[in-house]
């Protein structure tokens, strides 16, 4: 597919991030004296998927600016298109966990505590879908958005199966469990899918059960990450901001709250238990 003189279509950079994607893609492409087909045969795409990503039709991933980048030579550059990508992708992401994703991917200890919904690193494609879906109908976010806010998931959690991956220990609450979210056949693929997270070698999961009333600690998403270095920064989430800590007087009561919730929370074996009972009640 060619883009003609005829019914070439005009380009707005200024209607959003990926309009700006897409018109810089073909502005590089034509100074390069490309046509679509062209550039298409080189990346391994259709000419008609260079059109659909440069018209802002198509949202592109990161293996197409991969390869875009490769074939123009762009790589590491700041004119990356992996690079603005990844700018797309981080704009529909909370101020903060951009950079604690970064640190998320290189961390040798991983502590999390949820509520209301199982963490995220732990949720299947489809529990996440829901969620997202259903940011879509309130209007909070368009059906891209929500795309990428699940292969960002993804992404993350492939981050996490890495050689030598970091120990995980997680606490979610017992709501994480009862809360169905989606289709009844999802909430019991995601329960199977914590069931299994338990049995891995490098994994620690326990439920704070109701029954821990005021003594819970914490009443909202906290994440705490021990570094290569074995520094420990924090990442503590509201509904509409998230917050990056690295200084040691605020995040030292943060880890020591944690290890008070893990002493109170239910063994693993009993929070399995709890899963398997949570399970038969979606049935």
């Amino acid at each position: 597919m060619e883009d003609t003189l005829v019914n070439r279509k005009q380009l707005n950079p200024e209607a959003g991030p990926e309009a700006a994607y897409g018109a810089r893609l073909r502005s590089v492409r034509e100074r390069r004296g490309w046509k679509q087909d062209e550039l298409a045969a080189e990346i391994g795409y259709s000419g008609r998927h260079i059109s659909a990503v440069e018209t802002a039709r198509k949202p592109p991933t990161r293996q197409f600016s991969t390869a875009v980048d490769v074939v123009l030579k762009l790589d590491g550059t700041a004119e990356s298109f992996v690079r603005e990508w990844g700018e797309i992708r981080h704009g529909v992401l909370l101020e903060g966990f951009p950079e604690y994703l970064h640190q998320e991917a290189r961390a040798t200890e991983v502590r999390l505590f949820e509520v209301g919904v199982i963490p995220g690193v732990l949720q299947t494609r489809e529990y996440a879908s829901a969620i997202e879906s259903n940011s879509v109908r309130c209007g909070a976010i368009t059906a891209d958005q929500a795309a990428e806010r699940v292969q960002a998931l993804v992404e993350r959690q492939a981050a996490l199966e890495r050689h030598n991956p970091p120990m995980i220990f997680a606490v979610p609450d017992e709501s994480c469990i009862r809360r169905p979210i989606g289709s009844a056949t999802a909430m019991e693929a995601q329960l199977d899918h914590l069931v299994a997270f338990a049995e891995l070698p490098h994994t620690v999961l326990q439920i704070a059960p109701y029954e821990m009333g005021e003594r819970r600690s914490f009443n909202r998403s906290v994440n705490l990450l021990t570094l290569p270095d074995r520094a420990v920064v924090s990442y503590v989430e509201s509904e509409t901001q998230g917050h990056l800590d690295r200084e040691l007087a605020s995040v030292v009561p943060l880890v020591r709250t944690y290890h008070r919730l893990q002493a109170e929370a239910l063994s693993q074996a009993a929070s399995v238990e709890m899963i398997h009972q949570a399970r038969k009640g979606t049935s």
